[in-house]
């Protein structure tokens, strides 16, 4: 078990809901949990390969696990009416911008629809005190300018994912402001807050359009990595980071309410703000050889350029910060992938987490 960092127990002993439990952020956040001692309960959808971290750490084993759809409200009012969830962390959506082309009405189904549910369940359940709602960057209206957003920017999106990001905050702000206004807390005992993290990688991720399976893929199967966007810039951040602001932030919840219910913004220092070449660069380099090229396919889909996040607000009012560098970030992404195939993957986790904490 995790012991040290260990977020006062607050979670220790207590139900906590994550929904998008099988996917990249959500494994992990449930690996996380279930070492601090939180009973963990799981739902979600199917996950995506046989090769995700969700199914290579068997966490069904240390879980309880319920396979369902954001979208199916009445199965979730089951499920916050059987566990009376505490803390509910809400992680479950359509993640991909290209996916939101391709299929918008699904993107904006559970992205948007979703969201509601989840703010119904919370709403509606005495026991429910914290719930945590994950967004994401491309919430805000993006003008592709080189300083970070804050969290008071404007809110907006040109591709159906970041629109239906945008759109998920103002009714997680609607719902703030009209059922758990900080002023009516007496009345309900709730304290949600929405958080923005900047693009997340690290081990386990297989998702297809993303730019570390992608290369992980090309150099397992000795193949050429083709870069879509090579000149887009993001910031890229391991996926620890931002679930270490997550976790923090509920301990804040739990002990001031009032004052942490509210929107966060979570990235990397700026030195980790890079192109997508050189982030595949960085990695190759670290991995092993395997062909770059650019501009193979490229995409018919608008993506923005540039995006950037500013963190003052983490920074001085929860007391985090990111703890690794771009070099660090990429050292832990390569170390699982390297050592996946020939290890308990959930001790793997275990160690990584164990070890992010002590850095």
């Amino acid at each position: 078990m995790v012991k040290s960092n260990n977020f006062n127990n607050i979670y220790k002993g207590k139900n906590v809901l994550i929904t998008g439990h099988t996917g990249f952020k959500g494994a992990w956040l449930s690996i996380w949990l279930k070492e601090l001692g939180a009973n963990v309960i799981g739902y979600s959808l199917e996950p995506y390969t046989n090769k995700d971290l969700y199914v290579l750490s068997k966490l069904n084993k240390h879980i309880i696990e319920i396979i369902g759809d954001i979208r199916d409200r009445k199965k979730l009012e089951e499920v916050f009416e059987k566990y009376q969830p505490e803390y509910v962390f809400h992680l479950a959506a359509q993640p991909l911008v290209i996916e939101s082309y391709i299929d918008p009405v699904y993107t904006f189904e559970t992205n948007i629809m979703g969201t509601i549910n989840i703010l119904e369940c919370i709403r509606k359940t005495n026991a429910t005190k914290v719930g945590i709602l994950v967004t994401s960057d491309k919430c805000y209206e993006n003008k592709e300018q080189v300083w970070g957003y804050r969290e008071n920017d404007n809110l907006g999106g040109f591709d159906p994912y970041s629109a239906s990001k945008g759109s998920a905050e103002i009714i997680i702000n609607s719902y703030r402001h009209s059922f758990m206004n900080i002023n009516d807390f007496e009345k309900h005992n709730k304290s949600i807050a929405s958080v923005r993290a900047g693009n997340v990688i690290g081990g386990g991720d297989w998702q297809k359009n993303r730019i570390i399976p992608d290369c992980i893929k090309a150099i397992e199967n000795n193949e050429t990595i083709y870069l879509r966007n090579p000149l887009s810039i993001r910031p890229w951040q391991y996926v620890l980071e931002p679930l270490r602001g997550y976790l923090l932030l509920g301990e804040k919840m739990t002990n001031e309410p009032k004052k942490y219910s509210d929107c966060f913004n979570f990235a990397p220092n700026l030195s980790s703000v890079i192109n997508v070449e050189k982030l595949a660069n960085l990695l190759v380099s670290s991995y092993g050889e395997c062909k770059i090229e650019k501009n193979k396919n490229i995409s018919e889909y608008y993506e923005s350029s540039v995006l950037n996040l500013d963190i003052s607000k983490a920074y001085f009012k929860l007391d985090w910060y990111p703890k690794l560098d771009i070099e660090n970030t990429i050292k832990y992404t390569v170390d699982w992938y390297k050592n996946y195939k020939e290890n308990n993957v959930y001790d793997l986790c275990v160690n990584q987490i164990l070890k992010y904490i002590n850095e």
